[in-house]
């Protein structure tokens, strides 16, 4: 006995809305990135910031632009774009709408291994806290996958919750016996996990690049099996999804996107958590949709809170990290109170 399963497609009126909240977010983009680049200790024109771009401006202005604001600008798009994508895929996975990225352990063990190596090697330098940060944010996502699947030789949503919240506070105590045992591991983290998009310059940029590509990619090509996956493991088997493969390449996804992310610019919360949820209840849960989206969302929103730190405490700056959770908190509460957050 056989059975068909037919799927409709969407209307094209339904396509058309969220083809348009795209294009919204991308105009919103290029607004977030002019004013990211304009705005500052130092506020320029847009005619300043094009000369400054062609380099055809003072020599001041360019320096600022060329030197200081484009790689700023640059890297939170990146970075904004990759956590969006990630909070969405962690959400979609584990069906629960209170997860983030740092679910699986990303934060905490980038942060365990910049700690540990500021301790041992005494590093310094961004591009040393990379290498390490990433690393440990790969060991402690594969880490927490390993662990969600003992017993049952399959990673289910509870299952990978469990894990991740016991990997992340075994991390977190760990981390902290270290920072306090050691006064300079100590200066360190405090440099490091606050969350900023300044100081870095491109080569940080180009060489968290293609692992965010690469994510980003796999997490588009996901997105019809993520669908399936929503309507519970054995409708997904049915349909023809091989559920381990499928939650494999997700989990893998998070890691390279959000832990190439936390690496770059330091562990940035909320972000991953409230941008899938707008997103979700402007285009519905086609992940299809949702995954590019978020990725225009989490850019734009970063981009804002981050011009919004530098004019909030001119000439110094806020970083984007408590700008997040200053700007981010009440809003998320707003939508909870609302009841306006879309189901998974």
């Amino acid at each position: 006995m056989s059975s068909t399963v037919a799927v409709t497609p969407a209307p094209p009126s339904a396509r058309r809305h969220k083809a348009v909240w795209l294009a919204v977010l991308g105009a919103a983009l290029v607004v977030a990135v002019a004013a990211s680049i304009a705005l500052g200790a130092r506020p320029l024109s847009l005619p300043q910031v094009w000369d400054g771009l062609t380099g055809s401006g003072a020599p001041d202005v360019t320096a600022i632009i060329r030197s200081l604001r484009s790689p700023r600008t640059a890297l939170g798009v990146v970075v904004g774009a990759a956590l969006g994508i990630a909070g969405a895929l962690i959400q979609g996975h584990t069906r629960n709408p209170l997860a983030d990225p740092g679910l699986l352990g990303v934060n905490a063990g980038a942060a365990f291994a910049v700690v540990v190596a500021i301790y041992l090697l005494r590093i310094s330098d961004p591009m040393q806290y990379l290498v390490f940060a990433f690393l440990g944010a790969a060991a402690a996502s594969a880490l927490v996958f390993g662990l969600s699947a003992v017993g049952t030789g399959r990673a289910d949503p509870l299952s990978l919750v469990l894990a991740g919240a016991a990997v992340s506070a075994f991390l977190v105590a760990a981390t902290t016996a270290v920072v306090l045992i050691d006064v300079t591991s100590l200066d360190g983290m405090r440099f490091w996990v606050v969350g900023a998009l300044g100081g870095r310059g491109t080569d940080l940029l180009w060489a968290v690049l293609p692992f965010i590509a690469v994510g980003a990619v796999m997490a588009i090509a996901s997105g019809p099996s993520l669908n399936l996956l929503g309507m519970g493991e054995d409708v997904a088997r049915a349909l023809g999804v091989h559920v381990g493969l499928a939650r494999g390449i997700g989990i893998v996804a998070i890691t390279l996107l959000a832990g190439a992310a936390t690496a770059a610019c330091g562990p940035i919360a909320f972000l991953g958590l409230v941008v899938p949820h707008i997103v979700r209840a402007a285009t519905g849960p086609d992940y299809r949709w949702i995954v590019p989206c978020s990725a225009l969302a989490g850019a734009v929103l970063l981009l804002a809170c981050d011009t919004l730190g530098r004019l909030v405490a001119r000439p110094g700056e806020l970083q984007v990290g408590i700008v997040l959770a200053v700007v981010g908190g009440p809003f998320f509460v707003a939508l909870v109170r609302r009841r306006k957050l879309a189901a998974l």
